[in-house]
C-alpha cells in the first residue's frame, strides 16, 4: 500500500509576475525621484532665489531679478539722492571731500567732465576751498520717470536748484540744475568703505548697492544727449 502519493507539481507565472511587476514600479519610482531632481536643479538655475534678512530680523526668499534690470523707483531713487549728495556741502564737510567720495557712482570717462560742471555750476565760489560759512544744498522739484535707452540703460530728466549761501549772503541764490541724466546698471557695486567711514561714505555705499552708476549728464533741452559723454554739458 502506498502511503504517500507524490504530486505532479505545477510551475505557476504568479510568483514571477508579482516580482516583476514590484520591480518594475520600484524602478519606475527611482526614475520620477531623479527627473524630479534633475527638474529642481534646473529651476534654481533658471531662477535662482537668494536669502534676504530684513531690518526686523526675519528672513525671506526672494527671486533674483535678471542683472540688468531695475525697479524704475530704484533708478529715481539713485539719481536723486547721488546729485543731493554730490551737491551738498560745506566748511565741515567740503565739496573736494564729497566729490571724492560720491565720485564712486559717475562712471570713470565721464568723472572729470561732471567734476568741471559741477565747479563752474557757482563761478563765484572756490570748490578747493570753502569759505567761512559757506554752503551748497540741491533742492530737487522733480525727478521723472526712467526712460529706457537700452537694455540695462536709462535716462531721467531732474528739475532742481542749487541753493548757495556765504557768510555774508545768509538768503542765498539760486542757480537752476535742470538736467537730463543717464544712469546705467552694472555688475558689481563701485562704492567701499575705508577703515574709518564718514557719514558720506556710508551715505554712498548705500546708494552703490544700487549696482547703478551715472554715465552723461545734458542740458534739459538737449535733444541729441546719448552715451557719449564727450557730447554732455555742452
Amino acid at each position: 500500500m502506498q502511503l504517500l502519493k507524490p504530486e505532479n507539481k505545477r510551475n505557476s507565472p504568479l510568483p514571477l509576475l508579482a516580482v516583476g511587476t514590484f520591480g518594475l514600479h520600484v524602478l519606475t519610482l527611482l526614475l520620477l525621484i531623479f527627473h524630479g531632481s534633475m527638474l529642481q536643479q534646473l529651476s534654481r538655475q533658471l531662477s535662482p532665489q537668494s536669502l534676504v534678512q530684513l531690518v526686523d530680523g526675519r528672513t525671506i526668499t526672494v527671486d533674483a531679478q535678471p542683472n540688468l534690470e531695475r525697479q524704475p523707483e530704484a533708478i529715481r531713487r539713485f539719481v536723486g539722492e547721488t546729485m543731493s549728495l554730490m551737491l551738498t556741502w560745506s566748511q565741515q564737510q567740503p565739496p573736494t571731500q564729497v566729490w571724492e567720495i560720491t565720485s564712486q557712482l559717475v562712471a570713470d570717462n565721464f568723472k572729470q567732465k561732471l567734476k568741471s560742471e559741477i565747479t563752474n555750476l557757482n563761478p563765484d565760489s572756490q570748490f578747493e576751498n570753502v569759505s567761512r560759512g559757506t554752503e551748497n544744498v540741491l533742492v530737487i522739484q522733480k525727478i521723472s520717470q526712467p526712460k529706457e535707452i537700452s537694455k540695462g540703460n536709462w535716462k531721467v530728466e531732474m528739475f532742481a536748484n542749487q541753493l548757495i549761501f556765504s557768510g555774508y549772503d545768509r538768503l542765498g541764490k539760486s542757480v537752476s540744475f535742470n538736467k537730463q541724466i543717464l544712469v546705467r546698471a552694472i555688475d558689481e557695486p563701485a562704492t567701499s568703505l575705508p577703515n574709518a567711514p564718514l557719514p558720506t561714505h556710508f551715505a554712498a555705499y548705500r546708494l552703490g548697492e544700487a549696482r547703478l552708476e551715472i554715465y552723461n549728464v545734458c542740458e534739459i533741452q538737449d535733444k541729441n544727449c546719448s552715451g557719449n559723454p564727450n557730447q554732455a554739458l555742452p
